[in-house]
């Protein structure tokens, strides 16, 4: 048969398969400007190449070991999405990987994130990646690249997911824990969370559920906001109060507070014969923590376990050090007070309750 005499079928694009070549184009426009913003020193280059650069000698380091640290934001994500509020969300990636380089000693550098979704919705994600910026310069983070995926049939529509990576850097010699450092008597500064930060939300839509809330509903703890509102609240970022302690000096290690919650975070950064004694009435928890733990019966050990219980971040402090350490905190706008010491143990560290928490 001639084929000349065949009608001609128009040949299939990206676009028929689902991907959005131009709402791609135009969300990378859209967040230039937030990204140009978080430039710091060794970070001046613009996004769009195929790597992102960074001058370690031109931000002032001498010696240094790099941090690296990669975080996602979990199941919080199902209440943006479900009630469409992405304004935090960016901070909570941000804070979920530079909280764990600060507590290193190490200074945060740089920041890359990674955004997947079945379909672009170009709002959506430029409000997420504007909070990631906002976030990166409070920081003093640079953004200095990412990617965005569309994936059709790998999400389901309006689901999206998040990733980032952060890299920092502290002068050899700097590193935190100081394991060789901490004797017993050390005393262990507690620095409050904002609320639930990004751990544990896959029990918690569950309570939710089952208690059949909607997340439009007055919070049965904070009547004068949403259900899903307060559970949005985003994680603290503490780089810029936790390096000020830490240059203040008499910091021998801080652990941050997320998934596994203190009695499992917290011995992380202790050396072998030395426990954390902590007491429990030394702080109350946010009224989410009693709500959470008042409706599905929540014990204090799960509670201590799953949650971080109104501490976000915890530091090790020579005794004589306490005020000097604390009030750099206070004075970088922390809550900061003592929750306890170390004492003598008899083998891997562990943490020591005394009292209970205020779950009321």
């Amino acid at each position: 048969m001639n084929s000349e005499h065949e009608p001609r079928r128009n040949g299939m694009t990206y676009r028929d398969a689902g991907v959005d070549i131009e709402a791609g184009d135009a969300l990378v426009a859209r967040i230039a400007p937030a990204a140009r913003a978080t430039r710091r020193a060794g970070a001046e280059a613009d996004i769009g190449g195929f790597g992102g650069l960074f001058d370690l000698a031109a931000a002032g380091f001498k010696d240094p070991m790099l941090v690296a640290s990669t975080d996602g934001v979990g199941t919080k994500l199902k209440i943006a999405i479900e009630t469409r509020q992405f304004d935090g969300i960016g901070q909570d990636l941000v804070a979920m990987c530079v909280n764990d380089i600060v507590v290193q000693g190490a200074e945060p550098l740089f920041f890359l994130d990674y955004y997947a979704s079945g379909k672009l919705d170009v709002d959506a994600a430029a409000s997420v990646i504007e909070g990631i910026a906002r976030a990166c310069k409070e920081s003093n983070c640079a953004l200095i690249g990412g990617e965005t995926a569309e994936m059709p049939g790998l999400y389901a529509k309006g689901d999206f997911d998040l990733a980032g990576f952060a890299v920092g850097a502290v002068e050899r010699g700097h590193v935190l824990p100081a394991l060789a450092q901490m004797v017993a008597g050390d005393i262990l500064i507690g620095i409050a969370s904002s609320g639930l930060h990004s751990n544990g939300y896959s029990l918690v839509r569950r309570i939710v559920s089952e208690a059949q809330l909607a997340y439009g509903v007055s919070a049965p703890f904070a009547e004068d906001r949403a259900l899903g509102d307060t559970l949005l609240t985003p994680t603290k970022l503490y780089v810029a109060s936790a390096l000020a302690a830490i240059r203040a000096g008499g910091v021998k290690a801080v652990a941050h507070i997320t998934g596994g919650g203190i009695t499992e975070n917290l011995p992380r950064v202790l050396p072998r014969k030395l426990d954390a004694q902590i007491d429990l009435a030394a702080w109350t928890p946010l009224p989410v923590f009693c709500w959470l733990a008042g409706s599905a019966a929540i014990s204090e050990q799960e509670m201590l376990r799953t949650f971080n219980c109104g501490i976000g971040l915890i530091a090790i402090v020579a005794a004589d050090a306490v005020l000097t350490v604390t009030n750099a905190f206070r004075g970088a706008g922390e809550t900061a007070f003592a929750i306890g010491r170390l004492v003598e143990g008899d083998g891997d560290a562990k943490v020591v309750y005394r009292g209970s928490l205020r779950l009321i």
